[in-house]
């Protein structure tokens, strides 16, 4: 039988009033609370934040202040860089990949609370994933929500709220984002 954390990582029903996820989310506030005095040149940022997102590579950077669920479900590429002031709602997987760059004050949401209104008052909910797709730059203040891949190389303009997958090489904007134009770019990689 899956505990209430796996349902969680495995986009089933769960409690988040489960005592392990619990433990989990209280860990996080604590480091995240402790961020929030920290800059890129503290000393104690590295361990802070390796101790919050496990796996960091040395050559990614989180600007503090910067707020998570757990951290343990976030997956940071090499090269990436998060401006200040980001949310990661991490109760599913959330990936950024090679050489991610987001702009500050954006959203990630995995939970999505049930539809059932009868349901949605019980300490549950389910968590989708989200893969930020290597190269992709994302403007200041965009969300995006449960479920959603952003393919490589996108760039996601400004204040934009992400509602489904986008494809590799697209500009998309808005509210919700729609593909604005398809980006012809030549990289050693489509080479």
């Amino acid at each position: 039988m899956k505990t209430e954390f796996q349902k969680m990582r495995s986009q089933e029903l769960y409690y988040f009033s489960d005592p392990e996820i619990e433990a989990s989310l209280c860990h996080a506030k604590e480091l995240c609370s402790r961020l929030q005095t920290l800059t890129l040149s503290s000393p104690e940022y590295r361990s802070v934040i390796e101790e919050l997102i496990p796996g960091i590579p040395e050559n990614s950077a989180i600007c503090p202040p910067f707020h998570c669920d757990h951290g343990n479900g976030i997956t940071i590429g090499h090269n990436v860089f998060i401006n200040y002031d980001c949310v990661v709602l991490d109760g599913a997987r959330v990936v950024f990949e090679d050489n991610v760059k987001v702009g500050p004050c954006s959203q990630f949401y995995t939970p999505q609370h049930p539809m059932d209104p009868a349901l949605r008052r019980e300490p549950c909910e389910t968590s989708y994933p989200i893969t930020i797709g290597e190269d992709a730059w994302l403007g200041g203040g965009v969300i995006v929500c449960p479920g959603v891949r952003i393919g490589k190389r996108c760039i996601v303009a400004a204040g934009s709220v992400v509602i489904r997958d986008v494809p590799d090489d697209c500009l998309v904007a808005g509210n919700p984002a729609v593909i604005k134009k398809r980006l012809n770019i030549v990289s050693e990689d489509k080479a």
